[in-house]
């Protein structure tokens, strides 16, 4: 029982940010993580798989080859090479020429075009694996299969003793929805570039392709404007509990923009807008509807804050803050916000809703809202972002799946579900409870296609794992909260609905553990999840 209660204190210690999972000795691995992971147990689950054949060992003179010399085919291979060399040992030199031995990433050609965008074939044998997609971001996505097929301690920054073995036979994979998201707030708590960076490398492993950046809040404002420089260097100077804050540079984002890119991530930014805009109002005077700056705001209390919806000024901002985030962003859509505007009437909600959804699409976006956008008018191609959980009023519920009938495209993002920063029990030291606690299996099992009563099944383009930052301060925070509940998003959002199975997915999931080790990342250890010995 001492001991029990040791480790208790250990992973809360670690959850706080006082230190990081504990990492697995080299050579103090059992004989069953060297063995051939078979082609089944990675996350998310394939779509189909066919084992068969001899497993593929990685050798010294393994090659990784590109046929074709597509740019961004080779891209993948310096990716993959990038990640293997460190823990392996070897060259693994990147070359165009063709063959059959080695690791081989195709792009295009013979049975590639039921593949889709993302969708990708992997067929291992004993001489070689061919990694086949219609798409680069296919290609990448494989690249993370891959990376799981072999054992947990290739993600080592140093040398491994092998065998790096993969599995013979073949995966044929696509995603079930085209949207699979993270959000991290970033005006909360300001995170660097570098932290962000370490996240996106995180969501890449499980296919999520999607970053959504909640860039403003009453807390802070995290994105330099040119027309509007107070929004950054006042507007961003602080953050929850008082610390200093931050903000992005135009050039700090498009780094953020960039390095997710390469990961085939897009970037959506948000600026919420009519409420949680304190930063924005302490800023400048004229957006305030008396013409008087409040006082920066460091709580965590929400709903208090709203624009001036009458004022002209109001949307010579919008159009500003719009045209030059639009100017940034090579993604097709900007998120405007819209929850907790609790101090706009309604039909000030409206009338601001109508006027900003215009504007989105004059600078070549689309609108991507919070679910309350459907209690205004929703522009045609807009998306609404559901957040409610299962104590959220039936009137609610419905007015979004009316919407959805009538064209509006869902994201689902339930608080008691899909909120990574949801304690998981009570005595989560991180995290709040307003939806309640959310362990590992309520996080997972759902399904995103039969969610939301009356809602069309066509009309969920995807999923999202939002996590606020109200107590979240570090990456250790950050990777408590997340992990292990994220891969189980990304599940529902890329494997087919008839691969839902908790009792198989905790077996796949505690399977991660040790790869998380590796990479030290400062996780939960559920007790819902079988985790193996350290």
């Amino acid at each position: 029982m001492r001991r029990r209660r040791l480790l208790l204190s250990l992973l809360l210690v670690a959850a706080a940010g006082l230190g990081t999972a504990a990492a697995t000795p080299p050579g103090a691995a059992g004989a069953a993580s060297r063995a051939a992971t078979p082609l089944d147990r990675v996350i998310p689950a394939p779509a189909s798989v066919h084992s068969t054949g001899d497993a593929y060992t990685l050798a010294e003179g393994t090659r990784i080859r590109v046929p074709g010399g597509s740019a961004e085919a080779r891209g993948v291979a310096d990716h993959l090479a990038g990640l293997l060399r460190p823990a392996t040992g070897f060259r693994l030199p990147v070359t165009t020429e063709d063959g059959r031995d080695g690791i081989v990433l195709r792009l295009g050609g013979s049975g590639t075009d039921d593949l889709g965008r993302e969708g990708y074939r992997l067929t291992s044998g004993g001489r070689g694996v061919t990694l086949s997609a219609a798409r680069p971001a296919g290609l990448f996505h494989g690249v993370q299969t891959l990376r799981q097929l072999l054992p947990a301690e290739v993600e080592r920054g140093r040398a491994v003793r092998g065998p790096w073995r993969i599995a013979g036979g073949t995966i044929t994979d696509a995603p079930r929805y085209a949207y699979r998201g993270a959000m991290l707030d970033v005006s909360r708590h300001f995170f660097t570039v570098a932290q962000v960076k370490r996240y996106i490398d995180q969501l890449a492993l499980y296919k999520i392709n999607k970053l959504h950046l909640h860039l403003s809040d009453d807390q802070g404002w995290r994105i330099a404007i040119a027309s509007w420089p107070r929004l950054a260097t006042y507007g961003g100077s602080t953050q929850v509990g008082g610390g200093p804050g931050g903000h992005y540079t135009k050039d700090d984002y498009r780094e953020i923009v960039r390095y997710a890119a390469a990961r085939y991530l897009t970037v959506v930014p948000e600026i919420d807008m009519p409420g949680h805009t304190n930063a924005a109002l302490a800023s400048y005077a004229p957006l305030n509807c008396n013409g008087q700056a409040p006082p920066l705001y460091t709580g965590t209390h929400v709903g208090f804050s709203s624009l001036c919806v009458p004022k002209k000024e109001t949307y010579t901002f919008v159009d500003d803050v719009l045209r030059e985030l639009a100017a940034m962003t090579p993604g097709h859509a900007l998120h405007i916000g819209g929850d907790e505007a609790h101090s706009t009437s309604h039909d000030d909600y409206v009338t601001f809703m109508d006027k900003v959804q215009p504007v989105v699409a004059k600078y070549g976006k689309s609108v991507i809202g919070w679910h309350q956008l459907t209690g205004a008018h929703p522009a045609k191609g807009a998306v609404a972002q559901y957040w409610g959980y299962d104590k959220t009023g039936t009137a609610e519920r419905t007015q979004v799946a009316d919407a959805a009938r009538n064209g509006t495209r869902l994201i689902l993002s339930p608080a008691d579900r899909a909120y990574l920063d949801m304690k998981y029990d009570r005595n989560t030291p991180l995290g709040l409870n307003w939806a309640g606690y959310v362990g590992v299996r309520r996080s997972y099992d759902w399904d995103p296609g039969r969610y939301l009563d009356g809602a069309p099944a066509d009309s969920v383009l995807g999923v999202e794992a939002p996590l606020w930052s109200e107590t979240l301060s570090t990456s250790a925070h950050i990777e408590y909260m997340a992990f292990p509940r994220l891969p189980g998003i990304a599940e529902l959002g890329w494997s087919p609905a008839r691969t839902h199975d908790w009792d198989d997915y905790k077996v796949r999931l505690a399977a991660q553990g040790p790869r998380w080790d590796a990479l030290g990342m400062n996780y939960y250890r559920s007790p819902e999840v079988p985790w193996p010995a350290r």
